[in-house]
């Protein structure tokens, strides 16, 4: 028996639904489990040198994590990992790597969690559901936590766009942690932020929702978390700022950085080059992706 998990890369906070929002993108990892004497993972593709090939990688302890929770034994597995989404990227690769660990382990062990009690564990462990929910369920998802559980929503968007959203993302050679991004956040803000975010989220869910991509360029921006985190990337206002020069309707970072993320009606190689040049610029290499939202979640097949 093998196991075959494919999860996609995500978007989180989308401008200004900070913690709230996130969107499931056409980028996967995949893995396969099969059982083994011990736990061993063997990687291809992005973060091949960096991840752990032992118990200490975050597949296992994520698979341990769920066994320990219902109470069962889970038995030694291999896995082989082709990964796709770039580590500290802004992708949801930590998010990817925790869900394939859970839904590893729930297949292993007869599916003893429903998708919503995984959500509700994969939120534990990432902290916030902004890319755990797109990436378990596909699509534009917005989230909440209250008493330690999830309510996540997927919002279906209208068959008759006139043109599908089309995605630019353009990642800098760059470190920069979750950890680092999230310290650089204020505490408290004013009355007058959090009402320019809160009217503007919800104009961002409705601009996905009908394709209006002139609402979307209005609405996608925010005070929050942003102005306080484009410090530490190296040319990333002015990557936003090029991308909407050179015909994007919006822009923001993608999830805590450092990748930028801009929107537009069609795939134009001016926006990803622009941005690319102010990031060299700024000394640093980047790496473009053209992709499309995912309206498919996490998959997990057992053959």
């Amino acid at each position: 028996m093998h196991i075959t998990v494919r999860i996609p890369a995500t978007s989180a906070n989308l401008g200004p639904g900070f913690d709230s929002l996130g969107l499931a993108l056409d980028l996967w990892n995949e893995t396969i489990f099969t059982l083994a004497i011990e736990y061993s993972v063997q990687v291809h593709g992005e973060g091949r040198e960096r991840i752990s090939s032992g118990e200490n990688n975050l597949i296992i302890r994520s698979a341990q994590r769920l066994a320990e929770l219902v109470g069962k034994r889970l038995p030694p597995f291999h896995v082989d990992c082709v990964n796709h989404i770039p580590l500290s990227s802004g992708l949801g690769s930590s998010a990817a790597a925790k869900l394939t660990g859970l839904l590893g382990a729930n297949a292993l062990l007869g599916k003893p969690l429903s998708k919503k009690e995984i959500l509700d564990l994969a939120t534990e462990l990432e902290g916030h559901p902004d890319n755990v929910a797109p990436a378990l369920l596909g699509g534009l998802v917005a989230s909440m936590v209250q008493d330690g559980k999830v309510l996540a929503h997927k919002i279906h968007l209208e068959d008759n766009h006139d043109s599908p959203i089309h995605i630019t993302v353009v990642l800098p050679d760059f470190h920069l942690s979750t950890q680092q991004a999230r310290a650089a956040l204020p505490e408290h803000v004013t009355l007058k932020d959090a009402v320019h975010n809160i009217s503007r989220a919800v104009l961002v869910t409705e601009a996905f929702r009908t394709g209006n991509l002139e609402l979307l360029g209005k609405a996608m921006t925010d005070t929050l978390h942003q102005p306080y985190r484009l410090w530490l990337i190296p040319g990333g206002r002015e990557a936003m700022d090029a991308a909407k020069e050179a015909g994007a309707s919006a822009a923001a970072i993608s999830g805590a950085g450092p990748s930028i993320i801009a929107f537009s009606a069609k795939r134009e190689e001016a926006i990803s080059e622009a941005m690319a040049r102010v990031f060299e610029e700024a000394g640093h290499s980047a790496r473009i992706f053209h992709l499309k939202m995912s309206h498919h979640g996490a998959e997990a097949q057992i053959r």
